[in-house]
């Protein structure tokens, strides 16, 4: 049976694979985290990771699943999300192609793994010819918005995005531009659920620092337990895309877990899934394809 490869970033947010690793670790048959070999950002700023951290991850991996991937991720004649897209080309093709391959940021915690990873398996028809039926597959994000000491904000609307694929032409991140098939999985993410800090160094450095609005990060941090009913339109791209938040009355990611799976407003419907399913499935029915890589992919 052919393999489902996970694939992390490893960067300066390392400290959160600790948290992500570990739901994925049983159902994947390797797990890659690819690094920049001179420990630079996707903007060319330096980070460092501790010997501390190494160590978790050896006494961790019991079946000796991980394997470090270091490479030259960073080209300075690239913007970020430039060298962003060109290093999850570079991992997924380390990954194997003939395989899945799904990659996870480390502030994506799936709360169920195994059933993702089964829905996954209903199309292994695809990797006999990937390069002749590309295909993706989009789980949903239940955003975790501020860490408060009475609990979680959160985005009350969960979000799609971009898991996995058999053939990995990104044309943006970790998006290859081809059909998409939609899970009905949630995962939690935390992407902005860190310190002012942390948040800051995050802002400057990732693949979309130069699309932030000016709203975000003031609202970021007025944001509490009292008054994150009346705070709207809080998404740091287009705004409105993030009307409303949500409170969960623990910090306790295990016990938000079980929150999310009882919560019926964060289960996508059935019919939902179908249409959009089907919708994706049409518009790629008769579509020409294009060219597989962006020049900037041999760089």
């Amino acid at each position: 049976m052919k393999k489902i490869q996970v694939g992390f970033l490893l960067s300066y947010d390392y400290e959160l694979l600790k948290k992500s690793i570990p739901p994925v670790y049983d159902q994947a048959d390797t797990i890659f985290l690819a690094v920049d070999k001179e420990y630079r950002t996707w903007s060319g700023n330096k980070f460092s990771i501790p010997d501390d951290f190494f160590d978790w991850l050896k006494a961790f991996d019991v079946d000796k699943k991980i394997e470090i991937y270091a490479d030259d991720f960073y080209v300075p004649e690239l913007n970020a999300i430039q060298n962003d897209t060109r290093e999850r080309h570079m991992l997924g093709n380390k990954m194997g192609l003939g395989n899945w391959l799904v990659q996870i940021d480390s502030d994506e915690i799936f709360i169920d793994f195994k059933s993702f990873v089964t829905n996954l398996r209903k199309y292994d028809s695809y990797l006999k010819n990937p390069a002749q039926n590309p295909i993706q597959f989009a789980a949903f994000h239940v955003n975790v918005y501020k860490y408060l000491p009475e609990g979680i904000l959160y985005i009350d609307k969960p979000s799609k995005f971009l898991v996995a694929t058999n053939y990995p032409n990104y044309k943006y991140a970790k998006n290859t531009k081809s059909r998409i098939v939609y899970f009905n999985s949630l995962v939690l993410h935390e992407g902005l659920a860190r310190t002012e800090e942390d948040l800051k160094v995050k802002l400057a450095n990732w693949g979309h620092k130069h699309e932030i609005n000016d709203t975000f990060l003031d609202k970021w941090k007025m944001a509490n337990a009292q008054n994150y009913k009346d705070l709207k339109d809080v998404f740091y791209l287009d705004a409105d895309t993030w009307p409303s938040v949500g409170f969960f009355p623990s910090n306790d990611l295990f016990e938000i877990k079980k929150i999310v799976e009882k919560d019926e407003t964060l289960t996508i419907p059935a019919t939902k899934l179908f249409f959009r399913n089907f919708g994706q499935w049409f518009k790629h029915l008769f579509k020409k394809k294009k060219p597989v890589f962006e020049s900037y992919f041999d760089l």
